[in-house]
């Protein structure tokens, strides 16, 4: 018995009767060369899906950290800030 073979008597003895049916459909109809390749590329999706989605939930999170912390942390304003600031009101007061 070669390795597929005998890969694929494994698997099938771990399904139920419904699900080796239901996969071996799938894989017939997706084009896949027999239901082991079917089962570990669809397993494959997944994993890296569920990788990018905790990937990207982390960053999330570390942005809501940064973001968080930049409204809370008080900072002291810019002498550029200030002189736009004084500007702005000289432009105020000399249209009265």
């Amino acid at each position: 018995m070669n390795a597929i073979s005998k890969n694929t008597t494994e698997l099938n003895n771990l399904l139920s009767k419904e699900q080796q049916i239901l996969f071996e459909r799938a894989s017939v109809l997706g084009g896949y060369k027999n239901l082991t390749d079917f089962i570990l590329n669809i397993v494959q999706q997944k994993a890296e899906e569920i990788i990018k989605n905790n990937d990207l939930i982390i960053a999330s999170e570390k942005d809501a950290e940064i973001f968080i912390d930049a409204i809370n942390t008080v900072q002291e304003p810019s002498t550029t800030l200030k002189k736009a600031f004084a500007d702005y009101n000289s432009l105020l007061t000399n249209k009265k």
